[in-house]
């Protein structure tokens, strides 16, 4: 059995430690929402045409990697039809009746959103189906011989499922959903405008520099942005009377080693166990996993998408293969490279590595 894992700040997933951060912080309307761009004038169009017929939205689903803003999306698109918001995840509806249970209690036009939707069961599935297609739920009473089939009608609803892992959902599921939306990473300009807005909201004294620094290292992830920004905002208070200047936030970053490009020693191990311990690659993702005690779940939802976005990573038929921009990254001549050629500096490596 594999040793708990310590929780990493550059982690995108939802801690304990982060829910009253972001219930203050988060948007509550589409104009506060900073970044993705082209979703936002899609979801414009959608709104302001289902408000004109006095209709319920189409379902929609998010999907992308996790801390982007989905569940923020939900409760603004809520907020802009003037409707109840029922929240709830895949794992945690078991059986067809924890969904009847959910899906009666709603009103016209509600919302209904499904965190981790393609982690719902087969069966809890094909209950879904007609009452997305007919807002309508089939029950059946009794068994064997004597069972009968009672059809409830719904009022109409939408229903706005998120995901990592848009690949898992089943075709069937796929095909009821309206509109399809994919988040992506954000801009380093995006996580500046949304630093500046988390930072006029807890009252932080953040300098342009500073927001800028911060900006750079939160692998485009609000969620992070807003970790790293209240782990500066303590570090500030206690050296640096509250100001957040440039010299400060890459102080306070160092200290929680975290490099230039927003990488942690677990991004860090990753790249190290594929160009030391395999050559560079291709190699396996169960191979990546066990060589640097991780779950391969882990590494391919949270670790790889930011590192195929640096172009550091590169996933081919037979495994994963680091880049010549990951050997750069690390200060480590890339295979074929003249000898005592400079293989370039090891941008923001903050640590020895490892023998």
């Amino acid at each position: 059995m594999k040793a708990p894992q310590p929780e990493r700040i550059l982690s995108p997933k939802l801690k304990a430690e982060d829910s009253v951060l972001e219930r203050s912080l988060r948007p509550k309307r589409l104009d506060e929402y900073v970044g993705q761009d082209k979703l936002k004038a899609n979801l414009r169009i959608a709104l302001a045409a289902a408000q004109a017929r006095g209709e319920a939205l189409d379902h929609i689903l998010l999907y992308g990697p996790p801390g982007l803003g989905k569940t923020t999306l939900a409760n603004i698109i809520a907020a802009e039809m003037g409707v109840n918001l029922r929240i709830t995840s895949g794992p945690a509806i078991e059986r067809p009746g924890d969904l009847a249970a959910i899906i009666t209690n709603l009103q016209q036009h509600d919302i209904l959103f499904i965190d981790e939707i393609h982690r719902l069961s087969r069966a809890v599935e094909e209950v879904l189906y007609p009452a997305l297609e007919d807002f309508a739920l089939d029950i059946v009473i009794g068994k064997g011989a004597g069972a009968r089939s009672l059809r409830l009608h719904l009022p109409q609803f939408t229903l706005i499922g998120a995901t990592t892992r848009y690949a898992q959902l089943s075709p069937p599921l796929r095909d009821r959903f309206g509109a399809v939306y994919r988040l992506d990473f954000y801009r380093e300009e995006d996580i500046a405008a949304i630093l500046a807005r988390s930072a006029a909201i807890l009252g932080v004294q953040l300098e342009e520099a500073g927001r800028q620094e911060i900006a750079c290292r939160a692998r485009g992830t609000p969620r992070v942005a807003n970790r790293l920004l209240k782990r500066v905002r303590d570090y500030a208070q206690v050296k640096a009377q509250g100001a957040v200047t440039l010299e400060v936030a890459v102080a306070a970053l160092a200290l929680l080693e975290v490099d230039s490009l927003g990488l942690d020693e677990v991004d860090h191990r990753v790249l190290r166990a594929i160009v030391d311990k395999f050559g560079g690659g291709p190699v396996g993702l169960e191979t990546i996993a066990a060589a640097i005690s991780e779950e391969s779940d882990t590494i391919m939802d949270v670790y790889e998408p930011y590192l195929l976005q640096l172009g550091f990573l590169e996933r081919t038929p037979r495994g994963r293969l680091a880049t010549p921009r990951a050997y750069e990254h690390l200060g480590i001549p890339y295979p074929g490279q003249a000898p005592g050629a400079d293989a370039g500096p090891a941008q923001g490596r903050l640590w020895a590595p490892r023998e």
